[in-house]
């Protein structure tokens, strides 16, 4: 049996979830900027777009790299450096003179940042029993969900006033000191030492991906965490631009309006144990999804802007009880080599936001934010009730 979390902990997953909140602000910076972006480029949505979806896709796919280096040569430690990584992709975008050299720059931050989040809850995996996972989980995702509401408000803020490379600039800033920080942590506490799990990690990548996918439940959990990246995020990238092009209102505002995404996942924070004790997972799943699909319906046939404010709030909360459970399964679902199953879970989840994006973008574009959004709800619905489903099955036959 897994010990009980060492009181200790809390300033090591304090210090991740800092690390966390600085990828969240860098992965959601560039939703305000599109407009802008647009213009000094002289190129279409769907072209600047790629500056969001570039990121995702970078950071799907070098999970593959990360989860097992974590599991060989230590998690903590490397969190930090690649933490400290990104501040070359951000120094790379704020020097950027074309938008071709500002995508890879994106690119270059999103596969540094893929080793932060999901190593950072394989470590938490690894230090906390199942039973209190879920609540920790939820704590550590406070500092993402900060980092979702400052991004947008950040990366809109700087654009309206001193420029969009300034906002880059402030996130190279951001991620030295935060991996700084962090580096120091995984020197000084023991609890932050690489302990081996039995077995897993000496096994190459192919074996360890293989017997991943080898578990039935843990194909269900990616399936569905892409699903749910590319319904979520393919359409939160673009309420900024579609605000500002239906209400006129301002990247700034319309960037601090997407705030309420992260509000309303603080919300969720704040109640996580009441609700898990009320709902459970099956009614965290299923109403989580209800929420996001009606989120989407006010935004997309919402009369007027303020509109945008219950709807963002809503969507935050449903998206943080549908994807914690997801978390908290995906954190299990292959104990022995948890490192490579989180960040295969993070793979699946970022590549599906990037066909999100790029998807949208060309919805966008050709057939108007009505149908984007409204594609999003009637897709999401369906998705909650068959996870639901599945769950309920895995609970009774588990594996």
């Amino acid at each position: 049996m897994t010990p009980p979390p060492d009181p200790q902990l809390g300033r090591p997953i304090f210090l991740l979830s800092a690390a966390a909140f600085a990828s969240a602000v860098s992965a959601r910076l560039c939703d305000p900027m599109l407009p802008d972006l647009s213009r000094v480029f002289a190129a279409s949505p769907a072209e600047v777009a790629h500056v969001v979806s570039g990121f995702a896709v970078a950071y799907g796919l070098v999970q593959a790299f990360f989860g097992p280096l974590g599991d060989r040569l230590g998690k903590y430690r490397l969190i930090a450096l690649t933490t400290l990584l990104c501040t070359l992709g951000s120094l790379g975008a704020a020097l950027a003179g074309s938008l071709d050299l500002l995508i890879a720059a994106r690119v270059l931050t999103g596969v540094a940042a893929a080793g932060i989040i999901p190593l950072s809850m394989a470590w938490i995996g690894d230090k906390v029993p199942y039973e209190e996972r879920q609540h920790t989980l939820a704590r550590f995702i406070a500092g993402q969900i900060a980092g979702v509401i400052a991004g947008q408000f950040i990366g809109g803020l700087f654009t309206d006033t001193v420029g969009w490379r300034w906002a880059f600039g402030f996130v190279c800033l951001l991620y030295l000191v935060i991996g700084l920080w962090v580096l120091r942590e995984s020197r000084n506490n023991p609890l932050t030492r690489h302990e081996p799990a039995a077995g897993g990690e000496r096994r190459g990548l192919v074996a360890q991906v293989g017997s991943l996918f080898a578990v039935p439940w843990a194909r269900v959990i990616l399936a569905v965490v892409f699903v749910e990246g590319m319904i979520v995020f393919g359409g939160m990238a673009f309420v900024p631009l579609y605000l500002h092009d239906r209400f006129a209102l301002s990247m700034s505002g319309a960037g601090a309006l997407m705030g309420m995404f992260g509000l309303g996942g603080l919300s969720y924070i704040f109640f996580a144990r009441r609700l898990v004790r009320r709902l459970g997972e099956l009614g965290l799943a299923s109403v989580g999804a209800g929420l996001i699909a009606l989120a989407w319906l006010l935004v997309a046939f919402g009369p007027a802007w303020g509109w945008a404010l219950p709807a963002c709030a809503l969507l935050g909360l449903g998206y943080y009880m549908f994807h914690n459970t997801l978390q908290t399964h995906a954190t299990q679902m292959a104990p022995q080599v948890r490192g490579t199953a989180v960040s295969m879970f993070a793979s699946f989840f970022f590549l599906g936001q990037a066909l999100g994006v790029s998807a949208g973008g060309l919805l966008y574009q050709t057939r108007g934010a009505a149908l984007l959004f409204g594609l999003a709800a009637m897709l999401m619905a369906p998705l909650g009730a068959l996870f639901a489903t599945l769950l309920r099955r895995h609970r009774v036959a588990p594996g």
